[in-house]
């Protein structure tokens, strides 16, 4: 096996390693994970098509995507800037808000979706 090879395998390990970190330490992660567990089996409860699992998959991913992100800005700032500094809350506030945005965006696409099989 190449060095390179063995590199490539190894980087998706730290990455995995870098997801369970994450789920393992934050709060938010692990409601994130319940969320998605109930999407899915909603998805898969009231068969949606294709195309809706394509938007539920997007709307998760951008949740978890953006969560991700913020927990890696809240702790480097923290890590860079212990006291407490108006820059940093201004880059932390706006981090968390961008979860919020796709967490919303993420809600109303669920409600789209299964509006129709809940109320019908």
């Amino acid at each position: 096996m190449s060095n390179y090879f063995q590199r490539r395998v190894a980087s998706f390990g730290y990455a995995f390693t870098g997801i369970f970190s994450f789920v393992k330490s934050e709060p938010h992660a692990r409601i994130h994970a319940v969320a998605t567990v109930v999407v899915i089996a909603a998805g898969c409860w009231f068969h949606v098509s294709k195309q809706d699992w394509l938007w539920l998959i997007w709307a998760m991913s951008i949740v978890w995507i953006t969560e991700m992100m913020n927990t890696v800005i809240e702790k480097m700032m923290d890590h860079l800037s212990p006291a407490i500094h108006p820059t940093v809350k201004f880059i932390k506030d706006v981090a968390a808000g961008a979860v919020l945005v796709a967490a919303f965006a993420a809600a109303i696409t669920g409600a789209v979706i299964f509006w129709p099989f809940i109320f019908r």
